[in-house]
């Protein structure tokens, strides 16, 4: 089967007015879409034509020769992970486990935001910055252009997108502005503790 755009998890106008309908549509409908038929243009008659984005990422990661393969494929599974990073009503702090895990980690989650809004500001050009699980640990983390945590071994719990269609619409080339209102009024920790949690059943289990 090839690889299909997904839905978004809510309507185009359910992140205003932080980010508007405007970005979300060509931001999804364009871009992401773009990626997704790309991806399926270069792998059709191939033996990854049946294969899901995380095999084809696994396989392409660091040819030179399949860069581009590797490019869209990263970019069409990093998109599904962004929208699924933001929800209405998110941002602030979280709480749980996932909390008691970024407070080990960074000592306080002050800390840690402080740590993702400088990697998301300071990634020259396109790219992602990520809380990502390594280990036993997290740590934040930036990707230049399309490269994604998965391709080193790392867990993403949550990402932020950096490249300008992202944000250029609504906020110019005011980044900063972007990722504060991003960790303040977006970023779904119920998504990134699932994504802990996981995470962790997985490596008890090894």
């Amino acid at each position: 089967m090839p690889i299909e755009l997904p839905r978004l998890p809510y309507p185009h106008d359910a992140l205003a007015p932080h980010i508007s309908a405007a970005t979300i549509e060509l931001h999804h409908g364009r871009h992401h879409k773009a990626y997704v038929d790309k991806t399926n243009a270069l792998v059709a008659g191939t033996a990854l034509a049946d294969r899901s984005l995380e095999q084809i990422i696994a396989a392409t990661a660091g040819d030179g020769a399949r860069a581009a393969l590797f490019n869209n494929a990263a970019q069409a599974w990093n998109h599904t992970f962004y929208w699924k990073s933001m929800r209405p009503g998110g941002g602030g702090t979280p709480g749980g486990p996932l909390a008691r895990k970024i407070e080990a980690s960074f000592k306080s989650f002050d800390a840690f935001a402080e740590s993702f809004k400088a990697a998301a500001v300071a990634q020259f050009g396109s790219g992602w910055a990520w809380l990502v699980l390594e280990g036993d640990k997290l740590r934040v983390t930036a990707t230049a252009n399309a490269d994604t945590p998965i391709a080193h071994r790392q867990i993403p719990l949550l990402t932020i997108d950096v490249w300008e269609h992202a944000y250029y619409l609504d906020y110019k080339n005011a980044r900063a502005d972007y990722v504060n209102r991003f960790l303040d009024k977006l970023a779904n920790w119920e998504f990134a503790a699932t994504n802990l949690a996981v995470a962790e059943r997985a490596q008890a289990a090894e």
